[in-house]
């Protein structure tokens, strides 16, 4: 169950915020390219590093937010924003999608952080922060339309079995992520980071009152 699209009609502004974290998040990736294994250890978030000086390593909280481990992890993390973070900035406006944005991303970190606080694996990856874009759009557009592929056929159904299906698959065993949220010397799922970031996305959309406000199309 792979979304591919969804339902844009009701979309009022440009998603300028969605298009700008896009555009960095694949020009920090090609940075990583250049610099290599040195910039990674420098930039990445490391549990165990962060855990000795919290102060001076803050800085990798938000880094490591626009890294990636491959290809595949940014083409997967960066389709998922896009399909569903335009919707989710319409409706906050962009200066709020921001900042829901960055405050979900730090939420992801420090729930993956608080289950391992000693790991010396570099963490990377915008899974956890666009896991609350997830949490959000669920909660303001649980009926609008999700075009997903299934083998060779697209076929639309409702946001909340699309997305509650991706909590399940996380809550059980991590698979069927987003994108990995990459650890880069073992290639594992930091899925912790994505539970921890889909429920600040429902809280965070909730207090920056984003409930849903008006039926959601669905076709």
């Amino acid at each position: 169950m792979f979304p591919i699209g969804d339902d844009n009609s009701a979309r009022r502004t440009f998603p300028v915020v969605t298009v700008t974290l896009i555009a960095i998040n694949v020009a920090v990736f090609l940075l990583e390219l250049q610099r290599g294994e040195t910039f990674i250890r420098d930039w990445a978030f490391i549990p165990a590093r962060f855990s000795e000086n919290p102060p001076a390593d803050a800085i990798t909280l938000l880094s490591a937010m626009f890294m990636h481990g491959g290809w595949l992890h940014l083409g997967g993390n960066m389709l998922y924003l896009w399909i569903f973070g335009d919707n989710v900035e319409d409706r906050f406006g962009s200066v709020r999608f921001l900042l829901f944005y960055l405050a979900a991303g730090f939420a992801a970190t420090f729930a993956q952080y608080a289950v391992n606080p000693g790991s010396a694996i570099p963490n990377v990856g915008a899974s956890g922060a666009i896991a609350g874009v997830l949490g959000a759009y669920l909660l303001m557009f649980p009926r609008a339309r999700v075009d997903v592929l299934l083998g060779r056929q697209v076929v639309a159904m409702p946001a909340f079995l699309v997305l509650g299906f991706w909590v399940v698959l996380q809550l059980v065993s991590g698979v069927g992520s987003i994108a990995d949220t990459a650890q880069t010397e073992t290639g594992g799922v930091a899925y912790m980071a994505h539970v921890g970031g889909f429920v600040a996305g429902l809280a965070l959309a909730v207090v920056m009152g984003g409930r849903r406000s008006h039926p959601d199309r669905i076709a």
